[in-house]
């Protein structure tokens, strides 16, 4: 089984367990990092409407009894073959965005963006993500200006979240590089 119908599989199986918690799945990530194949399952507090952002995030308890049931029923549907390291855990302050509500919650907000093919001559945008509907997304890219970009063209997106910086100098990005920028 290839790791593309893994992680579908997978996110089959995980959506109505998160949702019976009360939990949104966010994302699931299947891939190798440091020699093992890792499922990583991302998971934040449900809202009643896509694209409200939740206002709490999920709790260690809900990670690790989500995580729990999740392993049992992976197992009992033989999900994943061999062997491979579950994670479950919150999307974290650089959340991805997968689904069409998850972009709707960010309008206003930077973004990083990766296309799968070339767009006007680049694959990489970051800046302010203006609109977001079903079909496409509008970023606000100082390198570029104004583009809009298909969310079916999309290799990953994540939000950008911007730390204040020391001595009033604007902010910085977390996970960015370059001057300005912060390192992990």
């Amino acid at each position: 089984m290839d790791r593309v119908a893994v992680t579908r599989r997978v996110w089959e199986l995980s959506e109505p367990l998160a949702r019976a918690a009360g939990l949104e799945l966010v994302d699931v990530q299947y891939r190798p990092e440091g020699g093992r194949l890792i499922l990583r399952v991302l998971l934040d507090r449900f809202t009643d409407h896509p694209d409200q952002t939740p206002a709490t995030g999920v709790t260690l308890d809900e990670l690790a009894r989500v995580s729990r049931e999740l392993g049992d029923v992976l197992d009992a549907h033989d999900a994943v073959p061999g062997r491979y390291h579950l994670e479950c855990s919150s999307p974290g302050l650089n959340r991805p965005l997968v689904r069409p509500e998850h972009f709707r919650r960010a309008v206003g907000q930077r973004v990083r963006v990766r296309m799968h093919d070339l767009i006007e001559g680049r694959r990489q945008f970051r800046g302010m993500l203006d609109d977001a509907t079903e079909q496409s997304i509008t970023v606000r890219d100082p390198d570029v200006g104004v583009v809009t970009l298909a969310l079916d063209g999309i290799e990953r997106a994540s939000t950008e979240f911007e730390f204040p910086s020391p001595g009033g100098k604007g902010p910085r990005s977390a996970g960015g590089r370059g001057p300005g920028h912060a390192h992990a």
